[in-house]
């Protein structure tokens, strides 16, 4: 999988394979460069991101959307997308940094987390498998390189906590760039729905649990308790949905009449 050829231009000549499996990097106040790459950023957010900052921050997703969030519409993708939305000053600087580093470190988004390195990411559709590679974004202002600490690639992934990350994210990819919806037209009614199930997670318990969805859905009464006190269990349901009403396929059932 190259991944220059689907990196952003922006970072595309700033890619480099591993050597030896691993790279040297650490990141701490130390580091002359510190909260550097805080600033600036085309951060997108994913469903799992936002659920993980609006309950850091203590915040309904509405409240926290309407604060945080840039929705756009990226080229030849019909979904709106979602952008941490950067301070208004000088240097655009990401909203949740401070002097001393990130106040919503264990909660920050997986590309902060996964920093330096870059993933690329695909499903096979066939045998239904995540395939991945992984590269050094090497920035020229990052000084953590010139750090000793050592990292295999495993090593880094698990220190800086992305399995969760990667299982609700790679669920989400799935849809996302499914073949289905490649250049297609979506109507509005669509549109607006697929941002409730992604990133409006209080707004979708509401539609569940007060609106006909349990009763036009097919859904035993162990997950409805589930999705009821469990966050993550209902944003596996809002994939569920999305897999129907985007792509008409999936294991959520309509209710037969």
């Amino acid at each position: 999988m190259e991944m220059r050829e689907t990196a952003q231009e922006t970072i595309k000549e700033k890619i480099e394979p591993l050597v030896n499996g691993g790279f040297r990097f650490a990141c701490h106040p130390g580091v002359e460069c510190f909260t550097e790459c805080c600033r600036d950023l085309n951060l997108q957010l994913t469903p799992y991101d936002v659920m993980r900052l609006k309950n850091r921050l203590g915040l309904c997703s509405g409240d926290f959307l309407d604060r945080f969030a840039d929705c756009r519409f990226d080229q030849n993708r019909p979904l709106p997308a979602i952008y941490l939305q950067m301070s208004a000053n000088e240097i655009k600087t990401c909203p949740f940094v401070s002097p001393k580093g990130c106040l919503v470190y264990e909660d920050r988004p997986a590309a902060c987390r996964i920093y330096p390195l870059a993933r690329a990411s695909r499903l096979h559709r066939l045998h239904k498998m995540v395939l991945e590679n992984y590269f050094i974004l090497h920035e020229d202002h990052c000084l953590g390189f010139g750090e000793e600490k050592f990292w295999k690639m495993d090593e880094w992934l698990k220190d800086q906590g992305l399995e969760d990350y990667h299982q609700y994210n790679d669920l989400w990819m799935a849809i996302v760039t499914h073949p289905k919806l490649r250049n297609a037209q979506l109507p509005q009614r669509q549109r607006q729905m697929f941002y409730l199930a992604s990133y409006d997670l209080d707004k979708l318990r509401e539609m569940v649990f007060n609106g006909r969805f349990l009763s036009l859905f097919q859904i035993e009464d162990d997950e409805i308790e589930e999705i009821r006190t469990d966050e993550t269990a209902l944003l596996k349901l809002a994939f569920k949905w999305m897999h129907f009403f985007l792509l008409g396929d999936g294991t959520l059932k309509p209710k037969t009449p």
